[in-house]
């Protein structure tokens, strides 16, 4: 990378923390800014001068208090843009609008027909929607700075493709540039998990300086990483993929050909096929309706997949050494108790530099998670490209 770029990417990096500051803290003032972000009052002048050019930032009328000389105090200006968070799955395509202070002031959810397999459907589906939500709260399309997708699948970030996805029977579907072409605004794609990782992450006390780690239990086990507010994604954008780490190499057979699979233990698929070894059983909430009724084995298999989160989560902190870690999924959602379960499995995994040292709490923004995650990519992009050119035009 040359020293151009490096200097692009920092300035970049600086003007979305300094964003999200104000974001956090409004109404702030710059001295406020320079000491919450450790820069110096030059840099902070600089980039809340190009936040203001942009129209995303504003003065008040309002002072600072205190001894010295006041000052003026910054906020948003919350609807100068509109980015806008989509989320698709199988079955049925959810959008949101989002404003700068990060809230969703219109959503809309379609169901898909699955008889249409092709991307086009779902493409059709998103503008559609996207153009109606904007018409009926009578917003012009032109505050649109951008569109995040989040869906299953494995991802090329970098070319914006569906390498592949088994959910929608998709492989290497350009849907993002197809969907760019229609909408006229830039088009984002990412893995459901990381946005929602990102998303997420907005409520953390280290939202924007520090590590957060995401962990999903349910069909299936996965994580995903956000550092200082950015995804880490690895070299090919799979990185997270913990449900194929070895927990034990002469366990199970894992459908990827390995043995002892971490997700050979604690999907709902591994657990309901042990369970339906004593009882027939449907569901996750079948079997903590018989662990709550007193049935041993029952108890035995949810205190076993805890043991493994337990594991999993000091795997991940003795990796990443986190701020904060966020459990979500199937298996965490729908029993209010789990998390006591799995804290109370740690005290026998953590490792003694690591206790105290990270939050660990079960998903705050539910579904609305994957739509902020996916605005906010759409929002990371315009700071770091669209909002340059126009800075510069």
């Amino acid at each position: 990378m040359s020293e151009k770029h490096d200097q692009e990417y920092i300035k970049n990096k600086n003007r979305i923390l300094v964003l999200g500051k104000i974001r956090k803290h409004r109404p702030v003032s710059r001295v406020e800014l320079a000491k919450l972000t450790d820069m110096s009052a030059t840099a902070i002048g600089r980039i809340v001068g190009d936040l203001i050019e942009a129209g995303l930032v504003k003065e008040t009328d309002q002072y600072s208090t205190g001894v010295g000389r006041k000052a003026t105090m910054l906020d948003l200006d919350g609807h100068a843009i509109v980015s806008v968070g989509v989320e698709v799955d199988r079955d049925w395509v959810r959008i949101g609008l989002v404003d700068l202070e990060d809230r969703i002031f219109a959503r809309s959810e379609t169901r898909l027909d699955r008889s249409l397999t092709g991307s086009e459907h779902v493409e059709a589906t998103i503008e559609n929607g996207v153009r109606a939500l904007f018409g009926e709260r009578g917003i012009d399309f032109a505050q649109c700075i951008g569109v995040g997708i989040g869906m299953p699948g494995v991802i090329d970030q970098r070319t914006r493709t569906v390498v592949f996805s088994a959910q929608m029977g998709w492989s290497n579907v350009s849907v993002a540039k197809r969907l760019e072409e229609r909408l006229g605004v830039p088009v984002m794609l990412d893995n459901d998990l990381k946005v929602k990782a990102l998303g997420e992450s907005e409520t953390a006390d280290a939202a924007d300086k520090g590590v957060t780690v995401l962990i999903s239990i349910g069909s299936g086990v996965g994580s995903a990483v956000v550092i200082d507010g950015r995804i880490y994604r690895g070299a090919s954008n799979i990185a997270g993929e913990i449900g194929h780490s070895t927990v034990d190499p002469n366990g199970k057979l894992c459908e990827c050909g390995k043995r002892g699979c971490l997700q050979t233990y604690i999907t709902d698929l591994a657990m309901l096929q042990e369970a339906n070894q004593i009882k027939q059983v449907d569901s996750v909430e079948e079997l903590y309706g018989y662990m709550r009724k007193g049935e041993g084995w029952a108890a035995n298999i949810v205190d076993r997949a805890c043991t493994y989160i337990a594991i999993t989560i000091n795997n991940v902190v003795c990796t990443y050494n986190p701020d904060s870690i966020i459990l979500t999924g199937n298996f965490i959602d729908l029993d209010p108790d789990i998390m006591d379960r799995v804290r109370g499995k740690l005290k026998e995994f953590i490792w003694e530099p690591f206790v105290g040292t990270f939050e660990l709490t079960r998903s705050r923004l539910g579904d609305q998670a994957v739509l902020l995650g996916s605005a906010k990519l759409a929002l990371q992009t315009y700071l770091s490209n669209g909002l340059q050119a126009k800075i510069q035009s």
